[in-house]
């Protein structure tokens, strides 16, 4: 009598039970599928990462071979590239900081301080000082940046991004030389960029963003990565 029974129960729901059973293995199975695909995002993110890194600093290990004048004129013709107008070189000592000036492509006007570091080295607060200091008080910068082939320190970076100063540590350098505008790099560490004088009309999306980036040409003879602007 219980088999007779059981038999009509199964019978009635036996369908509900092998449909349970699919739904959960289905359901284990599109967890995996899923679990995999995320996986595989991840790991491709990674080797993706990997690489841009590494061909940065294959890029940056022609800036590494630059003089510090070098170095000072490769940064000019990049702001070029990205549309900058009256681009200048200091190339020379007392420059209170300004070793290249210029005008962004809408009209602001844009001053940069270069340090040609070995990679392992940081640029202290100090220098940090130095060129807040005389960034828009000597030379009434609408843009400052600092670009370095090392990176800063905490405190350098810290006082960046209080007082409006670009701290380009070597990342964002070896990306503005792969050919990201100074432009979109500007907001990244440091909020330097200035307000938009009146009446100038915004040129960036005609002049600031070129094919590629200029390469650095061969130095014979130049210095190793150790080599530094004495100022």
């Amino acid at each position: 009598m219980a088999l007779l029974a059981l038999a009509l129960l199964w019978k009635t729901v036996w369908p509900y039970v092998v449909g349970a059973i699919l739904i959960g293995l289905l359901g284990g199975v599109g967890w995996w599928l899923r679990r995999t695909q995320l996986r595989t995002v991840a790991e491709h993110r990674a080797w993706q990462t990997e690489e841009e890194n590494a061909a940065r600093e294959r890029s940056m290990a022609e800036v590494d071979a630059m003089t510090w004048q070098r170095f000072e004129r490769y940064v000019a013709e990049l702001c070029r590239r990205d549309g900058c107008t009256q681009v200048v070189v200091s190339g020379k000592s007392g420059d209170l900081g300004a070793d290249v000036v210029g005008r962004m492509p809408d009209g602001r006007r844009l001053v940069i301080q270069c340090k040609h570091y070995a990679p392992h080295r940081t640029v202290p607060s100090g220098d940090m000082q130095k060129f807040l200091g005389t960034a828009k008080a000597e030379h009434a910068a609408d843009v400052a940046v600092f670009v370095a082939t090392c990176d800063f320190t905490r405190e350098a970076e810290r006082l960046a991004v209080k007082h409006e100063i670009v701290a380009m540590h070597r990342n964002l350098l070896g990306a503005w030389v792969r050919g990201s505008t100074l432009e979109s790099l500007i907001p990244l560490n440091g909020a330097g960029h200035g307000r938009r004088p009146r009446g100038l009309r915004d040129t960036r999306g005609t002049a600031a963003r070129p094919a590629t980036a200029p390469r650095p040409p061969g130095q014979s003879g130049a210095p190793g990565p150790g080599h530094h602007s004495p100022r």
